[in-house]
């Protein structure tokens, strides 16, 4: 294992309660209710965990880790599916999940250049579970976007140690958002970006599952708010769109509802029309991919089969509508979370300020 850097300090920059989020200035997104969180945790048995990483005035990067529930994952796999809005991205672990449907890893958030790190982290973090000691293949799954405005990204400064941090410091609850883990050195519509969540729960006579959202913003587009063109009100219209849009939005999606690989990836796409609803344009060098994963405990997949045939239960496809607009409101709010707890930065090639939201706030009071 490579050793951790003496000079790189490893944070939290902010906790969850000290965090301004959107509904922080009367701002509700939607017309589902919250979790208690109002965080991708409200899925019961889903922890997140971040490293941050911060040094002089060139280190803006992290990593962000997703565990959908606390046991072994390779043994008892959850289903899973991916959907790819734009590929000019770097995420690893695509193929087989989109084979086998099953998701056997923490997943994991980083910089573009950090994945292969990543990987060989989560490898590690694998086979040195108990019960893993005959495990000769592991798919990690490795997200990422580029921090290189901000963050030093050719020195590679997240080493493997750094992941197995944020690994182990997975926890429930409150999730930390803005600048953080992966999200330290990202930019979103021109301003600061970062992490960002949020839930939905569905009515209880819907059988009441809960959808969370966590995303990596770090990308681009016509910034919009409950419909209103904030982009040119604010002035910040892209003006070429070649490359003031790019940059990438990793979006991991997770409920409780048992769904198999199909659906799931039903779900995912939906998680597209909440970036869109933001303003992103999946522009031609953004990598926006959604991550789709059940943790119903009912369909978890055992390693070693006990038998020749499965069982699985998932919802009718009849009964699919109110998790997917569950999916698209999680989505849109944690992308606006991912800019309200986000701060103003400077970094390896410059500064990044924070959405105004008093600003914002004016001119929604104009309308």
């Amino acid at each position: 294992m490579k050793p951790l850097p003496t000079l790189i300090l490893i944070c939290l920059m902010a906790t969850a309660s000290a965090q301004t989020r959107l509904r922080d200035y009367g701002i509700d997104l939607g017309v589902l209710r919250p979790g208690t969180h109002n965080a991708i945790t409200d899925v019961p048995g889903v922890t997140v965990g971040h490293t941050t990483l911060i040094e002089g005035d060139s280190i803006r990067t992290g990593v962000t880790a997703i565990l959908p529930h606390s046991g072994n994952i390779f043994q008892q796999k959850v289903p899973a599916a991916i959907y790819i809005g734009n590929g000019f991205g770097k995420l690893a672990g695509y193929s087989q999940v989109e084979e086998l449907g099953t998701l056997e890893t923490p997943i994991v958030l980083t910089n573009t250049l950090s994945v292969a790190t990543a990987i060989d982290a989560v490898v590690s973090y694998t086979l040195n579970q108990t019960g893993n000691e005959e495990v000769r293949s592991v798919n990690a799954v490795v997200g990422e976007t580029n921090d290189g405005y901000l963050n030093d990204i050719r020195g590679r400064h997240v080493c493997e140690a750094h992941v197995l941090e944020a690994i182990a410091s997975a926890s429930g609850g409150p999730v930390p958002e803005g600048n953080v883990g992966a999200g330290t050195g990202t930019r979103a519509f021109a301003f600061k970006g970062g992490i960002g969540t949020a839930s939905r729960v569905i009515p209880k006579k819907d059988n009441g599952y809960t959808v969370g959202v966590l995303v990596q913003s770090n990308f681009g587009g016509v910034l919009t708010l409950n419909g209103k063109n904030l982009a040119k009100a604010l002035g910040i219209i892209p003006r070429n769109y070649q490359y003031d849009t790019d940059g990438s939005c990793m979006m991991v999606v997770i409920t409780d509802a048992p769904l198999d690989a199909r659906n799931l990836k039903r779900l995912a796409k939906r998680c597209m029309l909440g970036l869109a609803r933001t303003g992103g344009i999946a522009s031609n060098g953004s990598g926006d991919y959604v991550i789709a994963v059940s943790t119903a405990e009912e369909n978890r997949i055992p390693y070693t089969p006990e038998g020749m045939t499965s069982t699985i239960t998932t919802v009718h496809n009849d009964f699919m509508s109110p998790l997917f607009l569950a999916a698209i409101e999680a989505t849109e709010e944690a992308i606006w979370n991912s800019l309200t707890a986000a701060e103003t930065m400077t970094g390896h090639r410059g500064r990044v300020e924070a959405l105004d939201m008093g600003e914002v706030l004016q001119i929604l009071k104009e309308d």
